[in-house]
């Protein structure tokens, strides 16, 4: 989390803030966001994470930011998409969801590797894959939670835009997201991973 990290991550957030359509469903879809932000700055010196994790989780603040902005629904470069290609929805709010499996997978992964919470990379990527879809059921809950609650905001926050299988296929997406960044990201991030190994080992 260097500055340039906090900068981007500000500049986002205050864009954001600036005029959303609607600042009780802002405060919802960038909760999350400002709650990873406060849990960075509480760990970053007893459990750093590398770098690969901190960009990442950097990119899904963002779009978590850009859909409390417009809502998930209205999201206009993917209006253009949804245009283009004929389709019945905006789908941003479907990218969102892969982000919340590709994004914690190599969150969770990075814990269970540097803890020695699992033996065996099978096991590792079995539990990765399964926290990651209990945290997209947990996240379900919460809309069905909050859109129970709130009433007129309900609508904005769900996103669901009419599809009856939108829940389902959030957590599938989430799947898809935390298997396609066990396949494409592992080298990688056991690279780094390595070298934050090296950087913490104590000097003799």
């Amino acid at each position: 989390m260097n500055k340039l990290w906090h900068g981007i991550f500000f500049c986002a957030l205050i864009w954001s803030a600036v005029a959303p359509k609607d600042y009780f469903t802002w405060l919802l879809e960038v909760l999350p966001a400002l709650l990873a932000y406060a849990a960075l700055l509480f760990t970053r010196r007893r459990f750093p994470l590398t770098a690969l994790a901190y960009l990442l989780i950097l990119g899904h603040c963002m779009i978590l930011m850009v859909g409390g902005h417009y809502t998930y629904a209205e999201v206009p470069l993917f209006d253009w998409l949804r245009d283009w290609l004929q389709q019945d929805r905006n789908n941003f709010d479907k990218l969102g969801h892969f982000a919340q499996g590709f994004v914690p997978a190599v969150v969770a992964r990075e814990i269970i590797v540097r803890r020695g919470l699992v033996a065996g990379r099978a096991w590792s990527h079995f539990f990765v894959v399964t926290t990651c879809l209990a945290i997209s059921a947990f996240y379900e809950l919460v809309e069905w939670w909050v859109a129970a609650l709130s009433g007129e905001a309900a609508e904005s926050f769900l996103g669901t835009q009419g599809y009856v299988w939108d829940t389902q296929s959030d957590m599938f997406l989430a799947l898809i997201g935390a298997v396609t960044a066990l396949l494409t990201l592992g080298r990688w991030h056991d690279r780094q991973l390595a070298r934050l190994v090296q950087i913490q080992m104590p000097t003799r």
